[in-house]
């Protein structure tokens, strides 16, 4: 089960946000390990991967997905313990036997490797997060296949924290870390978006905060699983007509939940999404149910982001940067992630701007 922090009204392990006052829920076993001082254990998140490999070590014909660790997969990376699951996939942490190297490697389900057309949608999307490596992105390194058919991507290794999580821990975060967040997402983003690749499912948990061994945190952008070229031939419009489905639908921009076309500026608005709740510890869209909230995002205005947290006292610019990122037309928001990062910058008052932040970001 999962409950309001505000409210403590409970809801099932689906929902993800109150219905009543639109703050995210977090588990209720996480809250009692939180009240009895101690914080759950979560599994570091995984990152990206690269090509296939030749030689054939493979696990025994009994290994399955769900159970390999100790195994040596493909002959060279051995499997150290289980760090995610999800309906299709099952997440790792392995070294490579001959460089020591860590890596996160997600096995495929059998379901998924049986389906053609999603292995072929697969396919395209790994060979395209091969031309991700960026320091704001998770990317792929390579995708593989052992002998008896187990389909794996294998990523970097990402240690951290998941947005999610800290945005749930400290309920709202400060101006200036929010802006920086923004500005090193929005520079993950550009690097595909100039690559003609849209996320498509950007959320707080897809969002790793990294922390350098000299204190200092980086947002990494994680999982483009769901992305897709924007200039999409037939073969690939076929594979992900589906789009509509596909992502989350609390962090969907309108088009996305109209099934229409997708450029980057649906990113930039998944991407205003996460901000204002990072800030506010809320959505800007409120409804009794997920679909309802979702029909507001189609229908309604956004709940302005000082009339959601008045005592924060947020400055007027912050909210018409948010307003003009959250509006439903395309053509009415920011162009770019890194305009609309800019924006952001200035509006908070310089902060960002001044770090120096985004100019190293976006090459100015």
């Amino acid at each position: 089960m999962n409950r309001c922090p505000a409210c403590g009204t409970q809801y099932s392990d689906d929902a993800r946000f109150c219905t009543k006052d639109g703050s995210r829920l977090i588990p209720t076993a996480a809250a009692q390990a939180g009240a009895d001082g101690a914080t759950p254990p979560r599994p570091a998140a995984p990152a990206a991967a690269r090509g296939t490999a030749a030689g054939r070590a493979e696990p025994p014909p009994s290994a399955s997905p769900m159970n390999l660790v100790d195994q040596v997969l493909d002959g060279r990376y051995h499997i150290v313990r289980k760090v995610g699951e999800g309906g299709m996939s099952f997440v790792y942490l392995a070294t490579d036997t001959a460089t020591k190297e860590r890596y996160a490697i997600k096995v495929l389900s059998q379901a998924l490797s049986n389906d053609q057309n999603a292995m072929q949608r697969l396919k395209r999307e790994a060979s395209l997060g091969m031309r991700l490596a960026h320091p704001n992105v998770c990317h792929i390194i390579r995708m593989g296949e052992t002998q008896d058919g187990l389909v794996y991507v294998v990523m970097p290794y990402v240690e951290g924290e998941i947005l999610s999580d800290r945005n749930n821990r400290r309920g709202t975060l400060p101006l200036a870390e929010v802006g920086k967040f923004v500005a090193e997402i929005a520079a993950g983003l550009h690097v595909a978006h100039e690559l003609k690749i849209v996320h498509r499912d950007l959320k707080p948990e897809n969002i790793m905060i990294c922390k350098a061994t000299d204190g200092s945190e980086r947002a990494v952008v994680m999982d483009f699983g769901l992305a897709k070229e924007r200039r999409a031939d037939a073969e690939l419009q076929k594979l992900t007509a589906t789009g509509i489905i596909l992502g989350t639908p609390e962090f969907m921009s309108p088009e996305q939940l109209r099934g229409k076309p997708l450029d980057p500026r649906t990113d930039v608005y998944s991407l205003a999404l996460m901000t204002y709740e990072m800030l506010s510890g809320k959505l800007p869209f409120t409804g009794r149910t997920q679909q309802e909230m979702m029909i507001a995002r189609l229908r309604s205005e956004p709940v302005p982001l000082r009339e959601a947290k008045p005592e924060l006292d947020f400055p007027e610019a912050v909210e018409k940067v948010l307003g003009k990122a959250m509006q439903r037309a395309p053509d009415d928001r920011y162009s770019t992630a890194p305009e609309f990062a800019s924006a952001l910058g200035a509006a908070i008052g310089g902060r960002t701007a001044d770090s120096g932040v985004l100019g190293r970001l976006f090459g100015r």
